[in-house]
């Protein structure tokens, strides 16, 4: 039995060695390097996609904050103004505060709405370029296979 597994083993090597021709081995190395820039090219462009993509949810983040920091200045104001009011005019002075901070909370929530939109296309963008890249990389991976078999099946 062991004799039979040697021989089969034998012929493996013996075939793999045939097949290594230099025509095959050139083939083979051309291939990695070619994938190895493919993949080099595609971990760039999904670090540069991230990046785009975390700078402008960073930047909805802080339109965020900003747009509410705008309201509790109003609050804080209107607050201000119903203090300081007269007694009979506390209730006209709330009215008018409510207003204020209603617009305010109103232009907020528009600007917020507006930075989550320009968040979720930049990621949207970011997720497209990836998917381009990785594809790529499978093309040049698919094309490098394709190199080599036809290097063998010359010899």
């Amino acid at each position: 039995m062991s004799k039979i597994i040697a021989t089969l083993i034998a012929g493996l090597f013996a075939t793999a060695a045939f097949a290594q021709t230099p025509e095959v081995t050139k083939a083979q190395q051309e291939a990695n390097k070619d994938v190895a820039k493919a993949e080099q090219k595609e971990m760039k462009a999904d670090a540069k996609a991230d990046k785009k993509a975390n700078k402008a949810v960073a930047k909805a983040n802080q339109t965020h904050d900003e747009a509410q920091a705008k309201v509790n200045v109003e609050a804080a104001k209107a607050n201000e103004k119903i203090a300081k009011a007269d007694p009979e005019d506390k209730a006209k002075a709330a009215a008018k505060g409510e207003k204020n901070i209603a617009k305010a909370e109103e232009k907020a929530n528009k600007k917020a709405v507006k930075a989550d939109a320009k968040a979720i296309k930049a990621t949207v963008d970011a997720t497209e370029d990836k998917a381009l890249a990785a594809n790529k990389t499978d093309a040049v991976k698919a094309k490098s296979a394709a190199e080599v078999k036809e290097a063998a099946a010359k010899h």
